[in-house]
């Protein structure tokens, strides 16, 4: 297995996934520094779905503070788990992935985020969080389907769904609003044996034993603790 999970317990959620060149954990107030310079380190825009440079005015520590509880929160109420991307060798921060649940009982449902820093680009490090991100989701969150939404001429995003053994299902039409409009996208789905993990019977979730079979919704983007446009 290319990534090792270990969760701890008690009143706050703690997943760390370690990879042979990264880890990716929830974020805490004291990586402020680093996650504030992957940020402000942001090359100008590299192509069409790139942010490119970010504003980080509003910004500060109590801001980021915020955003590391919330994220707590969420993640213990089964919502939604974003995870920092760093380094193991520099300590860097080099990005964000996230999982957010959609529905548990017999579906175990999530879908996946994420977004490298482009002064990151074009080493691999997209692909190795996403294929870690995926384990740890079936592994040890207890998804059994982890799906991506992808606009169609995003062809950098498709190749690494493919990459990590993702497989494109479906065009969802107006599946989600940007740049005031409606877009269709492609749907890359990812099942435990499409990386040739033991398919399991759906079971409750770890953190939370009465989880009721209920719809969750996916939060908006701007909610995923990233800069919005």
């Amino acid at each position: 297995m290319p990534a090792s999970a270990k969760k701890m317990g008690g009143t706050s959620w703690k997943l760390i996934i370690n990879t042979e060149r990264l880890i990716l954990r929830p974020q805490q107030p004291s990586d402020y520094e680093l996650w504030y310079a992957g940020f402000s380190g942001r090359l100008p825009k590299q192509r069409q779905y790139d942010d490119g440079l970010v504003s980080l005015e509003h910004c500060d520590r109590q801001w980021f503070a915020d955003l590391c509880q919330r994220h707590q929160q969420e993640a213990l109420t089964d919502q939604f788990f974003v995870f920092g991307i760093f380094s193991r060798q520099t300590n860097q921060h080099l990005g964000n992935i996230d999982l957010s649940t959609i529905r548990r009982g017999e579906y175990q449902w999530a879908i996946l985020g994420y977004e490298i820093h482009n002064q990151h680009w074009q080493q691999g490090f997209g692909k190795e969080a996403v294929r870690a991100a995926l384990i740890a989701g079936f592994e040890t969150l207890g998804y059994h389907r982890i799906e991506a939404a992808i606009n169609l001429d995003n062809q950098a995003s498709i190749a690494l769904a493919e990459s990590v053994g993702m497989h494109k299902e479906c065009i969802r039409r107006g599946f989600f609003y940007e740049d005031q409009q409606w877009v269709d996208h492609f749907i890359y789905v990812a099942l435990p044996s499409d990386l040739g993990l033991v398919e399991k019977p759906p079971a409750t979730h770890p953190n939370n034993p009465s989880t009721p079979n209920r719809i969750k919704h996916c939060p908006h983007l701007c909610d995923y603790g990233y800069i919005s446009k």
